[in-house]
């Protein structure tokens, strides 16, 4: 009868020490895709910014963002999208996202400033294809 219980007591630590481990694999799975963000746009920060068709700043969008990357789908901005970096340069940056609702699209990400980027963006939204260039630029922080 003791073996059953030593045998019970084995398979319970077994599950911890399954449930730890898949606790620390999604931990630095995590970790590693906020490491694969572009270095190019490390010193633009999260916050509210401003995005405009125009150079200007006319008629401009403010959008939240908890990072930079965000505004790389700024066509799919109220869907949640994924994003995964396809090249990086000193300059610039390649973001391509696949969205749920099965529209997708690719941005090339200029870093001009800390609080000013320049996004070429185009894909897939609504079954209807769509390209522009945008400027975003930072205003402050979100509230």
């Amino acid at each position: 009868m003791s073996s059953v219980k030593g045998f019970v007591v084995k398979a319970k630590l077994m599950g911890v020490r399954i449930r730890i481990g898949l606790a620390a694999s999604l931990a630095l799975t995590a970790a590693l895709a906020v490491a694969a963000a572009p270095r190019v746009l490390a010193p633009a920060a999260g916050g509210l910014w401003e995005v405009s068709q125009s150079a200007t700043g006319h008629n401009p969008v403010k959008v939240c963002v908890p990072d930079v990357e965000v505004l790389a789908q700024f066509e799919h901005r109220q869907i949640n999208c994924k994003r995964s970096v396809t090249s990086s340069t000193s300059s610039s940056a390649v973001i391509e996202y696949q969205c749920a609702d099965g529209g997708f699209g690719r941005s090339s990400m200029t870093l001009i400033t800390p609080r000013s980027l320049r996004i070429d963006t185009q894909g897939i939204s609504g079954n209807l294809p769509f390209h522009y260039k945008l400027h975003a630029r930072r205003v402050a922080d979100c509230r």
